[in-house]
């Protein structure tokens, strides 16, 4: 069950908001978002909800056993070892079977594996769970259903934003679900639907004519769109998923934390990701980069942090080599950035935009296409800039004046442009307020709309 599809905004979501605003003890609500969160996996994924909760004792126990011990690293390391043992085997044996098996070292049967949708979030949430309370920033939690509510709650079960034990676990006990934030939660995720079904499934569409075609059957124009419709679909995809649990979430009372930013009016790869999935780089920076020294312990060790944490930035995409090189690909452009870049790029607006706007636009060459080949094939096209005598397909054969408009709009929204144009005048401001409802409730009944009307509605975190 998805967000953005029928049986989700016609049934599930309303009955479930019914039942948990009838219901008045804290307790109870925490009992019923379980059962309505573990029925949403099991929806789709079937028997594999077990794993699910198999995840939330394991933490349960060990978050337990870490708190009242005095070998509390040990613990800590088994319950790690645990949940990234869960993770390996459904979602990277696979991977590894078959590139040992490429090189004859072995040969095992694993296409009977089945990947757990969103168990790359469950077991972030298991292990921020594990570190924060051998840290200290959160109490441990002595109520099982406190934890397997954090570790299931369907808005954040299989997509983002990645949710941190110390950030939620005063709301597990204690929270208020009031008229504002109903009413803002439900503004929230009506923004993030029309994200998901105005924007992102029509570029996806796009997209999808432009690499299904022959590559050597177009020019650099076609390349470049192609990559940057992809970019813009996952952008809206991912944010408006994010927007979608954010305000699901403040409609139950609690307050998750931003996962986007404006992601793409940085002007490096540094910033790029204090703004792009928030929620992943901040869980790298404060679980793995830290721990290692950081940028503390010299150059070369500041390097070698950097390139293992955008491996598993990567690895942790997809359990796939496309996804490595992406990785790999932000982790150079960091490093020349620390190195000697960055100084450049401070000095230089425009330049610097230009730089990151392009090196941008290339790193998703890498997570479009699996085949290494092929993406240089598309690289190569798209530094092409001459015609040749095979290109036959150009722009206006895939563009229409929708695909034009939905572009065009997806670009501007890339832009904070609340931010820009500030109304200061108690007059002016209520017309904005009402030109937003406006707003809001149009781009509602077009996605319901769409929702209804439409087949194509893709679901890209089955990787995750």
């Amino acid at each position: 069950m998805v967000f953005s599809s029928v049986v989700f905004l016609f049934f599930f979501f309303p009955i479930v908001l019914l039942g948990y605003f009838l219901i008045k003890n804290i307790t109870v609500k925490n009992i019923f978002l379980i059962l309505a969160s573990l029925l949403f996996y099991a929806w789709g994924e079937g028997i594999l909800v077990v794993l699910v909760v198999i995840s939330a004792m394991i933490n349960y126990s060990f978050g337990y056993l870490v708190a009242v011990n005095e070998r509390k690293k040990l613990y800590l390391t088994i319950g790690i070892i645990l949940n990234l043992s869960m993770l390996v085997y459904y979602k990277y044996f696979g991977f590894i079977i078959e590139n040992l098996d490429h090189f004859h070292f072995i040969h095992i049967n694993h296409t009977s594996i089945l990947l757990p949708i969103g168990i790359s979030f469950f077991t972030f949430h298991g292990l921020s769970y594990l570190i924060d309370i051998y840290r200290g920033n959160a109490p441990v939690q002595k109520n099982f259903f406190n934890i397997l509510l954090y570790i299931t709650f369907f808005p954040q079960l299989v997509a983002g934003p990645i949710i941190r034990y110390h950030d939620i676990a005063a709301q597990l006990v204690k929270r208020e679900s009031t008229l504002d934030k109903t009413v803002e939660g439900i503004r929230r995720f009506i923004i993030g639907l029309a994200k998901k079904i105005l924007l992102a499934n029509q570029l996806g569409a796009l997209a999808d004519q432009i690499f299904n075609t022959d590559f050597s059957l177009f020019g650099y124009k076609v390349a470049w769109l192609g990559i940057l419709t992809y970019m813009l679909q996952i952008y809206y995809d991912f944010s408006g998923y994010s927007d979608m649990a954010i305000g699901m979430a403040k409609i139950f009372g609690f307050d998750f934390l931003e996962n986007f930013n404006y992601p793409f009016i940085s002007r490096s790869f540094r910033e790029f990701w204090t703004r792009w999935h928030i929620s992943l780089s901040s869980w790298f920076r404060d679980y793995l980069y830290f721990p290692l020294g950081g940028s503390r312990k010299g150059e070369f060790a500041t390097y070698r942090n950097l390139i293992l944490v955008f491996f598993l930035t990567g690895l942790w995409h997809g359990a796939a080599w496309n996804f490595i090189l992406w990785g790999f690909f932000h982790g150079f452009f960091i490093i020349l950035e620390k190195a000697f870049l960055s100084k450049y790029l401070d000095k230089h607006r425009i330049l610097s935009h230009i730089y990151f706007t392009f090196a941008i636009l290339l790193s998703f060459v890498f997570v479009r296409i699996e085949n290494f080949t092929l993406d240089m094939v598309l690289i190569k096209k798209m530094f092409t800039f001459f015609p040749t005598y095979d290109t036959k397909l150009h722009v206006m054969a895939f563009m229409n004046p929708e695909y034009w408009l939905i572009l065009i709009v997806a670009i501007i929204l890339c832009i904070p442009w609340q931010r820009i144009v500030i109304v200061k005048k108690p007059s002016y401001a209520l017309v904005m307020n009402y030109a937003q409802l406006l707003f809001v409730l149009a781009i509602f009944l077009l996605s319901i709309m769409s929702v209804v009307t439409d087949t194509y509605n893709p679901f890209i975190y089955y990787r995750f």
